[in-house]
């Protein structure tokens, strides 16, 4: 059997090599500019995700747990930070990993922000424990001083739209219920939902889902949108253009929505189109302040700037930071300075939003 997975890696892995071989000699082709390192994680990630995702709308689950990394959780401090995983719904596998900032005597006095993260893996990969966004999150609870859950949900083809939704929304209900999970300086009247990628679109209707139902004790007061994983029927011009880009293409994409949204429907459903022609009504709902994050070499960019405009035109407070140079999922390579640097913007916006609700 491992002869027969690695024969599959070596067949993306000469695919993926052809591929940037025709990215070369393609004219006026627009290519980012990447570090090796970079280029090699890219490939690493591409590769396992190729190898495991299957034309017939499966994936190979044994494969994927097999190539995907994955880290413990460590309640001594590491690098000032603390971890542990807490059980939501045992039967449906919602957990979350809380990161516990250490470091410093402000560390344990004062009062902290908690951000609510979702991961990204386009609904079918990845979770909190993988050592990718294990990283990142250590990085928001340092950087930015603050409590951060990261969501475990459940992850297609096996379930579809909307239990991820549905599951984002039970652990809000949980922390809601059942705060002394939490630091005792876990201040959750100053929450903030993130996400990048698809976990930024689960973000988005868990907002939505939270202003409809209302929660006694938890507060969402910002959301944090990086890179969100929105989509339509419609071919926008960043799709065309920058097809072939790392980690994101129309065919994985395509993928993606088919295996996610309900079985017949088409990709304006509400759940990708989230401004097009079946978009909910913002109206009348107290929507949390936000702040959308979109790389140039994004094909997805169109459809998260059309995403910062609907919610102008909604009324709400929304804030738009773009990185001409990135890609998709930039802020994951930390030799990317541009990565560092979208973290001290999320630490100012979370700042900022706080002060606002004192």
């Amino acid at each position: 059997m491992r002869i027969i997975y690695l024969t599959i890696i070596f067949n993306k892995f000469y695919h993926f090599f052809l591929q940037l071989k025709n990215l070369k000699t393609t004219p006026n082709k627009p290519k980012p500019l990447l570090p090796w390192k970079t280029r090699l994680a890219i490939f690493y990630l591409t590769t396992f995700t190729e190898a495991a995702r299957r034309s017939n709308g499966t994936v190979n689950r044994r494969l994927l747990n097999l190539l995907d990394r994955n880290s413990s959780p460590n309640q001594t401090p590491v690098n000032g930070v603390s971890t542990k995983d807490v059980t939501v719904n045992a039967e449906h596998n919602v957990w979350f990993r809380l990161f516990t900032p250490t470091s410093g005597d402000e560390t344990k006095t004062a009062s902290l922000p908690v951000i609510i993260f979702f991961h990204g893996g386009g609904f079918t990969y990845l979770s909190p424990a993988s050592v990718a966004y294990d990283t990142v999150c250590r990085r928001f609870c340092r950087k930015i001083n603050a409590v951060v859950v990261s969501v475990n949900y459940r992850l297609t083809p096996e379930h579809r739209y909307p239990l991820q939704y549905e599951d984002g929304e039970s652990a809000l209900k949980f922390l809601d219920e059942n705060k002394y999970v939490l630091p005792e300086n876990a201040d959750v009247s100053k929450c903030f939902i993130a996400g990048d990628s698809a976990g930024a679109n689960i973000a988005h209707h868990i907002a939505v889902r939270v202003c409809k139902a209302g929660l006694r004790n938890v507060r969402v007061i910002g959301l944090i949108s990086i890179q969100p994983f929105f989509g339509g029927e419609e071919r926008t011009e960043a799709e065309i253009r920058l097809e072939g880009s790392p980690l994101v293409s129309m065919a994985r994409t395509d993928w993606s929505w088919k295996v996610f949204l309900p079985e017949g429907c088409d990709r304006d459903h509400g759940a990708a189109n989230v401004s097009g022609p079946n978009a909910e009504d913002l109206s009348g709902l107290d929507y949390p302040d936000t702040l959308v994050f979109v790389a140039g070499f994004d094909p997805l960019n169109d459809w998260q700037k059309r995403y910062y405009d609907w919610l102008k035109k909604c009324g709400k407070n929304a804030e738009l930071i773009e990185y001409p140079t990135m890609i998709h999922a930039f802020y994951f390579f930390p030799n990317l300075s541009e990565g560092t640097q979208l973290i001290l913007q999320v630490k100012e916006f979370i700042n900022r939003v706080s002060n606002n609700f004192k």
